[in-house]
């Protein structure tokens, strides 16, 4: 029987993750089928189940389910947990193991790209779930600072709360950074999908600094504009971080770490 996987989301048609891990299957001589399975955030709890019962060995999770399937693990690896998220689902005997490789995707991408984080001042703007996944890793780095800015402070301070002990966070609003620059500045929020790039202070970049957007393609058109305009020296979509996240949760599932240069190349082309 060949291996299955997926990735569960809503909408799912648009992703990249079937393409991604055909090439990773290529690469180690695995046989596998990928597939992507839309689910409703409504039936969910149902499908989950269902797709162990039909023998799937590992799931991807995106939008909208990552906080949700979280709760549906029997278990979850520590990083998933500090991050109140799940993006990969691993099979067990009876139930799901839930784990999150969206921050090691990060980091792989940003030290890929050259972008020093310890002792640097980096600024994410929104804090959601995607801002929550990135928290963790980014203060294992050691940065001088890390502040989370929202349009409200209320998301903000509910991470502090949740991360003070980590390192160097502070919650702010976006227009509360007047007067602030920053290192690295990584959007987070889904302005994007609408077009959009939150209002924002002028000159909150510093000379040299890199601008990163979780988002790729389209999504990422508006901040790419803004972070232009700033001056940014580095500016950086999300599809690194995509291929990156990928790769580690193949390798949760098969053990092997696949290389990822050769395929965010032919993403690019």
């Amino acid at each position: 029987m060949t291996d299955r996987y997926a990735v569960i989301g809503q909408p799912i048609a648009h992703s990249l993750s079937p393409r991604i891990h055909s090439m990773f299957a290529q690469q180690v001589g695995a046989k596998i089928c990928y597939e992507a399975v839309e689910i409703s955030p409504d039936r969910l709890a149902v499908m989950l189940p269902r797709l162990h019962a039909e023998h799937y060995l590992g799931l991807n999770v995106t939008l909208p389910h990552k906080t949700a399937v979280a709760a549906l693990c029997e278990e979850s690896s520590e990083r998933a947990e500090a991050a109140g998220a799940v993006n990969t689902l691993i099979r067990t005997p009876t139930g799901w193991r839930g784990d999150n490789t969206d921050g090691e995707g990060l980091i792989r991408d940003l030290a890929r790209l050259g972008v020093a984080i310890e002792g640097k001042r980096v600024l994410i703007l929104g804090a959601g779930g995607a801002a929550r996944g990135i928290i963790p890793p980014l203060l294992v780095q050691r940065p001088l600072e890390l502040a989370v800015s929202n349009r409200t402070p209320w998301k903000p301070e509910e991470l502090i709360k949740i991360f003070h002990a980590r390192g160097p966070i502070r919650a702010s609003t976006h227009l509360a950074l007047k007067g602030d620059r920053f290192d690295l500045v990584i959007n987070a929020t889904s302005a994007g999908h609408k077009g959009e790039m939150p209002r924002m202070p002028e000159g909150l970049l510093a000379t040299g600094a890199a601008a990163y957007d979780l988002s790729y393609g389209k999504v990422a058109g508006p901040f790419t504009e803004w972070a232009r305009n700033q001056g940014a020296t580095l500016i950086a979509d999300g599809l690194g971080m995509l291929a990156e996240q990928a790769a580690a949760a193949f390798a949760l599932w098969r053990g092997v770490r696949p290389e990822t240069m050769s395929v965010l190349k032919t993403l690019r082309l």
